[in-house]
This record gives C-alpha cells, sequence and structure tokens, in this order.
C-alpha cells in the first residue's frame, strides 16, 4: 500500500517549471545556466528537477561558488545516455619519418600489386 500511496504523491506533485535567469553578459554564469539547462531538459523526474533550480538559485545568490554548482549539476547530467565516452580518449602518434615510411611501403605494394 505504500508504494502505491507514493506513486500518487509523485503524480499529484507538478514537475517544476525552468528557471530563466540566464545572463549572457556574465560569461561564467552563462555557461553555468547552459549546464544547468541542459540537465533540466534531460530529467523528468520533480526531484531532481527541483534540486537543480535549487543549486542555479544558489549559484545566482552567491550561497554557493561555481565548483559546488558544477559537482551538484554533474551528477544530474551523467548517466543520461551521455555523448562522451567512457575510459577516456586514445590516440595514436607517430613520428613523420615513421609515417613517411609506412605511407611509402603501402604505396610500393598497391604499384607491384597491378
Amino acid at each position: 500500500m505504500e508504494e502505491a500511496e507514493k506513486k500518487e504523491t509523485e503524480k499529484e506533485q507538478p514537475s517544476p517549471e525552468k528557471l530563466v535567469i540566464d545572463n549572457p553578459a556574465d560569461f561564467q554564469f552563462h555557461a553555468a545556466y547552459l549546464a544547468y539547462s541542459e540537465a533540466f531538459d534531460k530529467r523528468t523526474e520533480p526531484k531532481i528537477r527541483g534540486a537543480l533550480n535549487e543549486s542555479i538559485e544558489a549559484l545566482k545568490r552567491n550561497d554557493i561558488d561555481y565548483s559546488v554548482f558544477y559537482r551538484t549539476v554533474n551528477q544530474y547530467r551523467t548517466g543520461i545516455g551521455s555523448e562522451q565516452p567512457r575510459g577516456g580518449l586514445f590516440l595514436k602518434t607517430q613520428r613523420k619519418k615513421d609515417w613517411r615510411r609506412s605511407t611509402q611501403k603501402s604505396e610500393r605494394i598497391k604499384r607491384h600489386k597491378r
């Protein structure tokens, strides 16, 4: 019975509105607002949206600093099928001399295969 009552109260609770307090003149706050906006748009849970609203309002009032704000917002941004690859990025590097050798070798092989 308790679970059914919980679900009913969640349905009754309206989802918080997205705050429009962006300030493009302040670059640092504008970037924070964009992060907030992205997280807010991707999440539908009223509890999470309320927490995001509280975070951006606290940042606007200077109650918290940017590192605390991003720490709070990033926990809601990740795990939504984020576009960032997990495990880091692997780059293969090569010296120019080695690249030339391998290119010349592949061209030589191609030329003699005809």
